[in-house]
C-alpha cells in the first residue's frame, strides 16, 4: 500500500505542493484529477523518489521511502511525451527497464515479448519507434513501465497527445489490463471520463491540495463544493433560499427535499448555492417553471439547450432530439429534486 502524508513542495513563493496526502491500496486504481498546474505530476515525481520535498513522507507498507533513491523504490512511471528512445527498437526500448534489473539472454527475450503481448504489440520489436503511431508509441511506453513488473505503476496525463477516439478505446484497453494484472496504479489526469473510468477511487486536486475524494460515483454525485462541481463541467449553480424542503429562486420555487447534501454539510434552512444537474430539469407541458430557448447544441443523439429562466440565469438542460424546442420557442420544466444537490 503506498502513502502520501503531508507532502509539501514549493518553487519559491508557489506551493505545487501544500500538505497533499493520498492512500492508494493493494491492486487499486486511484485517479488523481485537476486543472494544470494544480501539482499532479510534482506529486509523482515525489513518489517515485524525483522530486524533494520540503515536508512530508511517501511510505510503502508503512515504511519510509525517504532515504531510498527512485531505481530501489520497485516503481514504474510512465511520462506524459512517453519519453522513448527515438534511436532504439521498439525491443531494445522495452528492454531497457529490464536490462537496469540485470536480466540477460533469453530471460530478457522473453520479458520483453511478454509486456509487448499484454500492449497487443506481439511482433513489433524490431521496429522503429519513428515508424509508430501515436497510440502504437503509447503502447509502447506502457509495455517498457510494466516489463520490470513495478509493484505500483504511474502514470502521468498518458492518453493526452491521442485523438479522442483512440483515447476513448484505450481507457477501455487499460481498465482491462490494470484488472488482469491486479496493478496498484496512480493515474493522473485532467480528464474527468478517464479519471471516472479507470479508477476505483477519485482525487480531484486544486492548488496542490485535495479538493475532494471518493469513489467515483460518490464524487459525481455529490460534489463537495462549487469549485469542483464547476471543474467536473456542472453549470446550473444558482442561489436559492431553502424553507421547509422547498426552494426559492428568482424564477421560480420547487421542492428540494430529496436533494443531495454536498458531503460534511448539514442540512439547514436559508440562503443556499444549488447545483441542478442537466436531468433535474425535466420538460413538462404542466410545469410550474418556464424559460426562453436561447441555443441548442447537438451532443450526438440528443441536444445541450440553454434556458433564459430570468435576466440573470440561463440554465442547460439535456433533451432528446425528438422533443427538443428550437431557439425563441418557450419551455415548461419542473425540477427533479434527485438531480439537486445544496451546497
Amino acid at each position: 500500500m503506498l502513502e502520501a502524508r503531508g507532502l509539501t513542495v514549493r518553487y519559491g513563493a508557489v506551493a505545487a505542493l501544500d500538505g497533499f496526502g493520498l492512500t492508494v491500496p493493494d491492486a487499486r486504481v486511484v485517479s488523481v484529477l485537476g486543472p494544470s498546474g494544480c501539482g499532479k505530476s510534482t506529486l509523482l515525481r515525489v513518489i517515485a523518489g524525483l522530486e524533494p520535498v520540503e515536508a512530508g513522507d511517501v511510505l510503502w507498507d508503512g515504511g519510509s521511502l525517504s532515504h531510498v533513491p527512485p531505481h530501489r523504490r520497485g516503481f514504474g512511471l510512465m511520462f506524459q511525451d512517453y519519453s522513448l528512445f527515438p534511436h532504439l527498437t521498439v525491443a531494445d526500448n522495452v528492454a531497457f527497464g529490464l536490462r537496469m534489473a540485470h536480466l540477460k539472454g533469453e530471460r530478457l527475450r522473453v520479458g520483453v515479448a511478454e509486456a509487448l503481448d499484454r500492449v497487443g504489440l506481439r511482433g513489433y520489436e524490431r521496429r522503429s519507434i519513428g515508424n509508430l503511431s501515436g497510440g502504437e508509441q503509447q503502447r509502447v511506453a506502457l509495455a517498457r513501465a510494466l516489463a520490470p513488473a513495478p509493484r505500483l505503476l504511474m502514470l502521468d496525463e498518458p492518453l493526452g497527445a491521442l485523438d479522442r477516439t483512440l483515447r476513448e478505446r484505450l481507457v477501455g484497453e487499460l481498465s482491462g489490463l490494470f484488472s488482469e494484472l491486479g496493478l496498484t496504479a496512480v493515474y493522473v489526469t485532467h480528464d474527468q471520463e478517464e479519471a471516472f473510468s479507470l479508477a476505483d477511487r477519485v482525487v480531484i486536486m486544486r492548488a496542490g491540495r485535495v479538493a475532494q475524494e471518493g469513489v467515483p460515483e460518490e464524487v459525481w454525485a455529490r460534489p463537495a463544493d462549487e469549485w469542483v462541481a464547476r471543474f467536473l463541467g456542472f453549470a446550473n449553480i444558482v442561489d436559492a433560499v431553502v424553507t421547509d424542503g422547498y426552494a426559492q429562486t428568482a424564477w421560480g420555487r420547487f421542492p428540494v427535499e430529496a436533494a443531495a447534501e454536498a458531503p460534511g454539510r448539514a442540512r439547514r434552512d436559508g440562503p443556499a448555492r444549488l447545483l441542478l444537474r442537466t436531468e433535474a430539469l425535466v420538460p413538462t407541458a404542466d410545469g410550474a417553471l418556464q424559460g426562453l430557448v436561447v441555443s441548442r447544441v447537438f451532443r450526438g443523439g440528443r441536444y445541450r439547450v440553454e434556458i433564459q429562466v430570468s435576466p440573470d440565469v440561463v440554465l442547460q438542460m439535456e433533451l432528446g432530439a425528438e422533443v427538443t424546442p428550437g431557439a425563441g420557442e418557450r419551455v415548461a420544466f419542473a425540477v427533479d429534486p434527485a438531480g439537486v444537490v445544496v451546497f
